[in-house]
């Protein structure tokens, strides 16, 4: 069944979840529509100009609950390598995530990712990569700080808002962890990878991460519409590999 409506979200792990900061960045739009970027709730008050995580978050649940079948692709990380999973006996996605969000609470009113580096005991090698990562030429290990190109950050800032929106909104689907094949009128959340589609659409007079707030967004319809997006939902994977990609999650358009 085709999507309804497609949201595209540029993420950042800078500053506290209250931060406002100009590299988040919201884009949706409806089946024949043109992605439009949308504003911070706040944005009518003349000192409020950017989002900030929280906001995102529940921006992000009351769009869900209200606009059925829709697909959102968001630019972090959903999980870690398989061999994070088994250094800390994690058995699933889900046990992973509460995991996480103990040892790194960085949703916490003034929390940053900087001050947990240090400090947690949940850490990983910077040269470790996940399958999905293994499969593009360029995306960074998750546990990467400190590089252009790094999602390290922004994974660990939005992990512990996936864990929320899962528990919120329970009827989500969140691929590929709830299964590759996505049950009729399901709306679903997806890790994505901007750099897989930034250059193929005009930049105009975007900044460059409303540019892959907007290609996410758009890139979603565009293969909703045209061509299915059953083939990137179904990757070519072994049995044994989606064993694993039941833990480590995959980025969406890698095949």
């Amino acid at each position: 069944m085709p999507f309804s409506s497609f949201v595209g979200i540029d993420y950042s792990g800078a500053g506290k979840p209250g931060t406002r900061s100009s590299t988040i960045q919201v884009y949706m739009a409806e089946r024949g529509s043109q992605p439009r970027s949308v504003d911070s709730p706040k944005t009518g008050l003349k000192s409020i100009r950017n989002w900030n995580r929280v906001e995102v978050h529940y921006w992000l649940l009351d769009y869900l609950r209200t606009h059925h079948n829709t697909i959102v692709g968001i630019d972090h990380g959903f999980s870690f390598p398989r061999s994070y999973f088994e250094k800390y006996k994690l058995s699933d996605w889900d046990k992973f995530l509460s995991d996480f969000a103990a040892a790194w609470p960085t949703d916490a009113e003034n929390a940053t990712v900087e001050q947990f580096r240090c400090d947690s005991t949940r850490t990983g090698d910077s040269r470790t990569l996940r399958l999905t990562e293994r499969w593009t030429s360029s995306a960074k290990s998750v546990f990467q700080f400190d590089v252009q190109g790094s999602v390290a950050k922004s994974t660990h800032a939005g992990l512990p808002f996936l864990g929320r929106l899962r528990r919120e909104l329970p009827v989500l689907h969140f691929w590929p962890f709830d299964g590759f094949t996505i049950p009729d009128g399901c709306s679903v959340v997806a890790e994505v990878y901007p750099s897989l589609f930034r250059n193929r659409y005009p930049r105009e007079d975007r900044t460059t991460d409303q540019q892959d707030s907007y290609s996410v967004c758009r890139w979603l319809q565009e293969m909703d519409s045209g061509f299915g997006l059953d083939r990137f939902f179904n990757p070519p994977l072994t049995e044994l590999q989606k064993s694993d990609i039941a833990l480590e999650g995959w980025i969406l358009g890698v095949t």
